[in-house]
């Protein structure tokens, strides 16, 4: 016999592994591709948030300062308290037409005593003009409030008018004076006057964040404390709805509840109207807490319980991710010393899943804070110059929301509106960074690692 010889295949010459081929060079070129898109998007973005946050803050900075007149009023009882009498109720009779005069006669004073020459054609009526329509509504409230300050010399700090506001913020000058009817440069003239004296100063506007809206003869004298108190009452109705009942839906989904088709048709439904559009909420709780349970419009507690179905989905989903994290471990080595289902979900896992759980709902409540759309459509668009009362009727009274008051502002046609409006944002940027910053330091405090 003879042993068959077979051939066998050339084999392929080997190389080292330190030696990259072409495949390898295609490959890595190609990681370097993906890392270069990467980084470009970042920068992208990074320079379109610098870019929003860059005007934002240029046109929102200046409603912070505003410029204030500062003047030594005589409160005359010939013009007040006519009779001597004393009366409030008759006092109360003179309207703030009745303290213009005063204001005017207290500009004149200023004009003297700081030898101060008015410009042709400019008399101490329009002179008064640079006082807010505010600073008669002020006085006629101090002398409301206490009647024997009537026959005294008192100093009020008057807002400006929103035109001597906007020049020395760059709004106004001396050319667009000319063409504006709701100013003139002899005003312009003697506000520099003025400031010259130390009657006219700008300083930091407490009253923006206190004060609540004005009409839109007043931009200078407009607030966002309405809005503020309104959003906080909202919070609350949110905060004290959506925490025990998303949590407690959470729970019995994930830990308690059989899983058959139900109990599927309920978590798709859940993810579902996590992402249906805000607006949809709101007209649903235009149908019912209002149409059909007769709740007020404009009140907290129809904006929190709109927003309270809105935020739900949310909490829930995240509570559920939370507690899914915690390690079945836990879970089982509570069972095996003899705990209940309840006590292990309420004495093990709850407690671990407690950082997750908080900042869901914190990450909620700011997404609530800054929704628009639902208020629009249950009416807490509407101007609201009366503080809402303490709880709990304060619920129930009519109350602006931030971000609908940033709405409000920029649909109105003085610029100064549109200053507030940005300044409104910076605001509501600051709660939705202060919200976000305690979310990240409750999971940094809490959280615990195995």
């Amino acid at each position: 016999m003879t042993d068959a010889t077979s051939s066998s295949p050339a084999s392929k010459p080997s190389t080292s592994l330190m030696t990259i081929d072409a495949r390898t060079k295609k490959r890595n070129a190609a990681e370097k591709r993906f890392r270069s898109y990467g980084v470009a998007a970042i920068v992208v973005a990074m320079l379109a948030l610098v870019g929003l946050m860059t005007s934002i803050i240029s046109s929102g900075a200046p409603s912070f300062k505003q410029t204030f007149i500062t003047l030594d009023v005589y409160m005359d009882p010939a013009r007040l308290d006519k009779d001597g009498s004393g009366d409030r109720d008759k006092i109360a009779k003179v309207s703030t037409f009745g303290y213009a005069p005063l204001i005017e006669a207290a500009i004149q004073k200023a004009v003297d005593g700081n030898n101060i020459t008015l410009a042709e054609g400019l008399s101490v009526k329009k002179a008064a003009d640079l006082v807010s329509k505010e600073g008669p509504a002020e006085m006629r409230r101090t002398v409301l409030a206490d009647t024997s300050v009537i026959g005294e010399t008192l100093t009020f700090q008057f807002l400006a008018s929103g035109r001597i506001d906007g020049y020395y913020k760059g709004r106004v000058t001396m050319e667009t004076a000319e063409l504006d009817g709701n100013i003139s440069p002899e005003q312009l003239m003697l506000a520099d006057d003025f400031k010259k004296a130390g009657i006219v100063e700008t300083k930091f506007n407490w009253g923006f964040l206190t004060r609540a809206d004005a009409s839109e003869n007043r931009p200078e004298a407009a607030g966002l404390g309405v809005a503020i108190l309104g959003s906080l009452y909202m919070m609350i109705v949110v905060l004290c709805l959506t925490l025990p009942i998303g949590v407690a839906a959470s729970i019995y989904l994930e830990e308690f509840a059989p899983k058959n088709w139900i109990t599927d048709l309920v978590e798709v439904n859940i993810s579902n109207l996590a992402a249906v559009p805000s607006i949809v909420f709101g007209i649903l709780g235009l149908a019912i807490f209002i149409n059909f349970a007769g709740l007020p419009q404009s009140a907290p507690i129809v904006g929190g319980l709109v927003l309270t179905l809105m935020t739900l989905p949310t909490i829930i989903i995240a509570t559920r991710a939370s507690l899914k994290a915690v390690p079945p471990s836990i879970r089982d080595a509570a069972l095996g010393v003899g705990a209940s289902k309840m006590q292990a979900v309420f004495h093990h896992v709850l407690p671990l899943a407690a950082p997750g759980i908080l900042t869901g709902t914190i990450i909620g409540l700011a997404q609530a804070l800054g929704e628009t759309a639902p208020l629009l459509l249950i009416g807490m668009v509407a101007f609201v110059r009366e503080y809402p009362g303490a709880p709990p009727e304060g619920f129930f009274d009519p109350a602006a929301a931030l971000p609908v008051q940033v709405y409000n502002w920029t649909q109105r046609a003085d610029p100064a509106f549109v200053e507030r409006a940005s300044g409104a944002i910076i605001v509501l940027l600051v709660f939705l960074l202060v919200m976000n910053a305690v979310a990240i330091i409750l999971r940094r405090r809490f959280e615990r690692r195995w």
